[in-house]
């Protein structure tokens, strides 16, 4: 199967053509027979004996994108002047920047915004250290931490190599949360150096997002960090992998009108994000969740599990299925993909309940492409935004956070977490509601918004609220 082009491999040609009847025509026809799709193209008027104009083309690779550059250089009647890759042009120089919120325009702002002024400050704080968060940027400033060892589906690339995804993370959590965020990419060797950086760190943020770190020492970072530090620490990976697939999960439930406490569930991968899936998944009424990996379903007595993993046996499979993927498929009413590519098979599909639900979440590329199942699955998601019911944790960790810092709390619960998910399936109306739409926009600012008043209730209700 073909791969399709993608905006994601973009290229843009700054090319001249010769003004004569034709030329045009003929760079098009050599675009598109080398696979490439046109974007867009700069309008212009025909005007002397050349034109210069940027085409934007799709391409499906960056062998791909080198394809369509030979394309063009044999086009007669074309030059390329120039050419470049549009994802690596947006990120130069990096997707964020610090501005200040107040002018400094004369001795008096600078001897208010700073010294002797800001000394004031300073002492009240130190008398009371509740005032930082009020009057520092602890109030709306959150940490994006990783080491880099789990980055997307990439792997261990290193802190480096990590940066441009924190960064995006940032620029996510100010475009849509209003959330000054700020990436912290460690050079560590170890899950306690995390922990310990972190903790040397926290006096300057108001919350921190765990990010691609690599499990289990993912389960060890958080459980530490949220014993020792008095603000909200959250590993997105997990639980807002987790609030987004429970969301999609209660919307696929108004559709099939299955209840959650009848389903049988099969989760792949059993890792950070299969663990926190499971686990709320049991908080919202699941009863019968069966998890899997690379070795085979996980049960209670299986040997050479962690403690995280021994917890999932612990509290899920409780016929004590074991087998491989394709042996525990048989009956089930809901997949969830957080593993690898193209696992799941046409058959096992065939194995499931009636209106089976498949949620195939491995990115970039999925446990079975939706192109294959055609009209066996009733509902169909992945994490990928050119499918319908994209699965994607940005309709979760903005607004989470938002709701936190918003209620100034101490901890994400359970409870938080619930009601983050309960608030993005209810953005989607039963008039919007359809096997191809499950999920609102990742655009629609309303959601996080919904979210953050959500998960700021939950946290007064819970007793977390430094304002209840």
């Amino acid at each position: 199967m073909s791969t399709p082009t993608a905006t994601q491999f973009s290229i843009t040609l700054d090319v001249t053509l010769d003004n004569v009847p034709g030329v045009l025509g003929r760079l098009c026809s050599a675009i598109g027979e080398a696979g490439g799709n046109i974007f867009a193209i700069e309008g212009f008027v025909a005007k002397g004996e050349e034109l210069e104009r940027d085409i934007v083309v799709n391409c499906r690779s960056i062998e791909h994108q080198q394809d369509i550059v030979d394309a063009v250089v044999a086009t007669d009647g074309v030059t390329l002047e120039a050419w470049h890759d549009r994802t690596f042009r947006m990120h130069e120089g990096g997707k964020i920047e610090v501005l200040s919120l107040l002018p400094v325009g004369d001795q008096d702002d600078l001897s208010m915004a700073y010294t002797p002024g800001v000394a004031r400050v300073c002492k009240a704080i130190a008398a009371d250290e509740r005032l930082a968060d009020e009057y520092t940027i602890r109030k709306n400033t959150v940490a994006i931490v990783s080491d880099g060892t789990a980055v997307l589906g990439l792997g261990d690339i290193g802190p480096k190599g990590a940066m441009p995804v924190m960064e995006g993370k940032a620029l996510l959590f100010k475009e849509f949360g209003g959330v000054d965020a700020f990436p912290i990419c460690l050079d560590v060797s170890s899950p306690e150096e995390i922990i310990e950086t972190v903790i040397r760190l926290a006096p300057t943020f108001g919350g921190v997002n765990l990010e691609d770190i690599a499990a289990p020492g993912a389960f060890q970072v958080e459980e530490a960090l949220k014993e020792a530090l008095d603000i909200p620490v959250f590993h997105d990976d997990q639980h807002g992998t987790a609030v987004v697939t429970l969301a999609a999960v209660e919307n696929a439930l108004r559709i099939t009108g299955k209840n959650m406490a009848d389903l049988s569930i099969v989760i792949s991968g059993v890792g950070a994000a299969g663990v926190a899936i499971g686990k709320i998944l049991l908080g919202a009424g699941a009863t019968k969740i069966v998890g899997v990996d690379s070795k085979g379903a996980v049960y209670d007595g299986r040997d050479g599990l962690n403690s995280w993993k021994q917890w999932f046996a612990e509290n899920t499979n409780p016929d004590s299925k074991q087998g491989e993927l394709s042996d525990v498929m048989h009956g089930a009413d809901v997949f969830i993909g957080v593993s690898a590519p193209d696992v799941l098979t046409v058959d096992d599909i065939g194995n499931m309940n009636v209106d089976p639900i498949v949620f195939a979440m491995a990115n970039p590329d999925p446990e079975i492409r939706p192109e294959l199942v055609g009209d066996l699955v009733r509902v169909m998601g992945t994490g990928r935004s050119d499918y319908p019911n994209q699965i994607n944790n940005v309709l979760a960790f903005p607004g989470i956070f938002r709701g936190a810092l918003d209620a100034q709390a101490t901890d994400i619960t359970e409870n938080m977490k619930l009601a983050a998910a309960k608030a993005i399936a209810e953005s989607v109306s039963n008039d919007e509601l359809n096997e191809d739409n499950i999920m609102p926009s990742v655009f629609d600012r309303s959601v996080s918004m919904a979210v953050a008043a959500a998960v700021a209730k939950a946290a007064i209700t819970d007793g977390v609220s430094r304002l209840s």
